[in-house]
């Protein structure tokens, strides 16, 4: 080969090097404090009303979306936990019985909690609903999902260590503007736990914030860790009481013996919501149900299979690096062998997401610890970048790992939009660009019915 061709082939492979590295954005979000918005702002305002009734929100209710489950809180007294619900607000014919709660946390005590499941739902209708039958009746709506099939489009929202800053009102107001069908939440909601005696009166504020979303659209819920509320010191010794008295999960219908982990399945996509703080090592519960769950999806029904939990298996920040290293010895090669297509994670609080690489060879002795590329691996999102009030995750690891496509120190939140069977488009947000603009985007294919190689985008 002469000199010449030996240049233009330095060329070409250093242009295919080029198009192959990973970005690590230059942008630097402004440096002010995040800070907890004060108890007063309008975002916590409580509803005018004798015991009118606050923090309303939706889950799925069944693995479908034929049932939804209606959670609010009456403040002064337990009035009753009656829904009413119909395709017109004029006219809301049924009607559901639902259950209250109350808990005890050091030295607070909640309101009256209820939970009610609005069953015989039609997939695709919009329903009112109503609640507070007594004392203050307030309305809202919802759209039931979709029937799943491996067409059917959906839009969802991707949100997680939200929080409650001025930086988390601001993802908020953009995943708003952008506009979704459900929320996929893979954990840290309030972070009343960063609060003295972790002050649970924070977490009533953090559902009346998120009450203008999540009461009309349904939000799935991870645990993450700052859902424990685990604290001897003060006498609580209950994990996640306050996350599981305020927010129930459709667990029972996907066969799953704890609410921590479970599967729905919208649209297009079978979601699968595991628990990064619950036991997951061989022969434990949630071990158990994964293995039996991933022989139950139905590719030609629900095409897009999409994982949830809360700490990132892939992660090339200095915060929590590898903690999620056990459970993806434990888990990975079942996630590639069923071929995910997307597994969504928080905790870091910045915004990574990568190639398709995987690292289920490595045994210890082999000398094979690094992730190599693989179509049959899911891209990983990390998504913790919700806003809340520890800040921003802003200590990369250098040189960028192999199978990390781009990363970013900023606040925001995705969307992940399914077309079709073949094809889904996902963006992501950062909060101080416009809600319109796009920091990063990728078209993906689908493992199953379009395995292509994508995630060069």
């Amino acid at each position: 080969m002469g000199a010449l061709g030996l240049l233009a082939l330095a060329v070409l492979l250093a242009t295919a090097a080029e198009a192959q590295a990973g970005v690590t954005s230059l942008y630097r979000r402004k440096m002010e404090a995040t800070a907890d918005m004060p108890l007063d702002a309008d975002v916590f305002r409580v509803p005018t009303g004798y015991n009118a009734p606050q923090q309303v929100h939706i889950t799925l209710g069944d693995q479908t979306g034929t049932a939804m489950t209606v959670s609010w809180v009456t403040p002064n007294e337990l009035g009753n936990s009656t829904v009413t619900y119909g395709r017109s607000p004029e006219k809301m014919e049924m009607s559901a019985e639902g259950r209250h709660t109350r808990y005890d946390y050091f030295n607070y005590t909640s309101g009256f909690i209820h939970h009610c499941t609005l069953k015989n739902l039609k997939h695709g209708v919009k329903y009112y609903y109503a609640m507070g039958f007594g004392h203050t009746v307030r309305t809202f709506w919802f759209t039931a999902p979709p029937k799943p099939g491996p067409d059917a489009p959906f839009k969802f929202g991707l949100i997680g260590d939200l929080g409650q800053t001025f930086d988390s009102n601001s993802t908020l107001s953009h995943y708003e503007a952008n506009g979704g069908d459900a929320v996929l939440f893979v954990g840290d909601l309030s972070y009343a736990d960063t609060y003295p005696l972790h002050d649970n009166n924070r977490w009533d504020t953090w559902a009346r914030f998120v009450e203008r979303s999540v009461a009309y659209q349904p939000w799935l819920w991870t645990t993450g860790n700052h859902e424990l509320d685990y604290e001897p010191k003060i006498g609580e010794t209950v994990p996640f009481k306050p996350f599981t008295h305020r927010y129930p999960t459709p667990y029972l219908a996907a066969g799953s013996t704890e609410p921590f982990w479970y599967s729905v399945k919208i649209a297009s996509a079978h979601i699968i919501v595991l628990a990064s703080y619950s036991s997951y090592g061989k022969y434990t519960p949630q071990w158990a149900w994964l293995k039996e769950e991933l022989g139950r999806v139905d590719r030609k029904t629900t095409p897009w299979l999409i994982v949830l939990m809360h700490s990132p298996w892939y992660n090339s920040n200095n915060y929590h690096y590898m903690e999620g290293e056990t459970m993806r010895v434990q888990f990975e090669s079942w996630l590639v062998e069923a071929k995910v297509d997307l597994v969504l994670a928080g905790h870091v609080h910045s915004y990574e997401r990568s190639r398709r690489f995987s690292n289920i060879e490595y045994d210890i002795i082999n000398n094979k610890a690094t992730p190599v590329h693989n179509l049959d691996a899911p891209v990983y999102v990390n998504i913790g970048d919700g806003g809340n009030i520890e800040g921003i995750a802003n200590n990369f690891t250098m040189p960028q790992p192999g199978y990390s496509a781009f990363r970013e120190g900023s606040f925001g939140h995705a969307t992940l939009e399914i077309k079709n069977r073949t094809h889904a488009y996902y963006e992501w947000h950062r909060n101080h660009d416009g809600a319109k603009a796009v920091a990063d985007s990728s078209w993906f294919t689908n493992r199953y019915w379009m395995p292509t190689h994508d995630d060069s985008n």
